[in-house]
């Protein structure tokens, strides 16, 4: 057809590679326009979430699956989970499954708590972590190796973060001795979010604020510094944050000697006022018993034993009275 306008012939056809490719042309041949759109192509790539959320002491799971580009592959596989780094990071989990095998055997399961709950025949290598802990708090990669026929392996650079959380936790209160006859005290608390610390003791009020003790604080844990103790009595620290709060005593008491200079101080830890009153009763019923089993007599002559008798001897129950007769069987 002559003219202005010419007829246009569509043609579609799909080339190598994976891709489509939609060509025009005219009647004579020349090229008019040229689409080209990726076609969906099986590479290498792993989908983790950038950050998971956990309280200590519970379970978290971490998702990971891939894609690959060898298809319908069954030979061997290994399925590994580092710990910090990727590529050189420590291993927490590791297991492997045989050719043609879905089921992969754990070879590594660090304390025994981390377990694989996907398949990685169906491209899931998703973990679970039992018993969280702080210490579990950071960045995990997960890793696919294949073996076999195909070599190829490919692992996760950034990794997913997993976050633990956690109400505080009063791990150490101590009384420290210093120059002059004083004392300070120290408190250390771990938690997540970093809780605050305050003691409240005599002469403090309550919420009394701490001195954060410089190069103390590592990781979750925070330690503040009580620096003079002044008084007799309970000082108490409090850890707080958002999720919670815990608190410990210690107990401080002075012993004057005769010239009224301290000679010993009394500290008592977590435990406080209870273990001092359950360490005194403790002693007045073992000393008791000590002299029920040795009673303790002044010096005097030493007194005729009394014959054998079934009877009790009443001479001793009756001392005014007349001897009493011993009876025999």
């Amino acid at each position: 057809m002559e003219g202005p306008f010419r007829l246009l012939a569509c043609l579609v056809c799909i080339v190598p590679m994976g891709s489509l490719v939609r060509t025009k042309r005219d009647t004579t041949g020349n090229l008019l326009n040229t689409e080209m759109n990726s076609a969906p192509s099986q590479r290498w790539s792993m989908q983790v979430p950038a950050e998971v959320s956990a309280t200590a002491g519970e379970a978290a799971v971490l998702p990971c699956t891939f894609t690959h580009p060898h298809r319908h592959y069954d030979g061997p596989l290994t399925a590994i989970w580092r710990a910090g780094e990727p590529f050189t990071g420590p291993q927490v989990f590791r297991c492997a499954a045989a050719r043609g095998s879905e089921l992969c055997q754990t070879a590594l399961s660090l304390h025994g708590r981390f377990r694989l709950l996907g398949n990685p025949r169906r491209n899931d290598l998703s973990l679970r972590i039992e018993r969280l802990a702080l210490a579990d708090d950071g960045r995990y990669f997960c890793r696919v190796e294949f073996a076999g026929d195909i070599h190829d392996r490919y692992e996760s650079r950034q990794g997913v973060r997993l976050r633990v959380t956690a109400a505080p936790r009063i791990v150490n209160i101590s009384v420290l001795p210093g120059p002059g006859h004083a004392f300070h005290a120290l408190c250390t608390a771990e938690g997540e979010p970093p809780p605050a610390l305050a003691w409240s003791g005599p002469a403090l009020g309550n919420g009394s604020a701490a001195t954060r003790s410089p190069g103390h604080d590592h990781g979750h844990q925070v330690t503040a510094e009580l620096p003079a103790l002044a008084h007799d009595g309970r000082y108490t620290c409090t850890a707080s944050n958002s999720l919670g709060r815990a608190e410990a005593s210690v107990y401080l008491f002075r012993f004057h000697g005769a010239s009224g200079a301290s000679a010993t101080a009394l500290l008592l830890g977590a435990l406080g006022l209870k273990a001092l009153l359950l360490l005194g009763v403790l002693g007045v019923r073992a000393a008791a018993h000590h002299r029920l089993e040795h009673p303790v007599t002044p010096d005097a002559p030493p007194r005729p034993q009394a014959q054998e008798s079934n009877y009790e001897n009443l001479n001793q129950m009756s001392p005014r009275g007349p001897p009493a007769a011993v009876c025999s069987p």
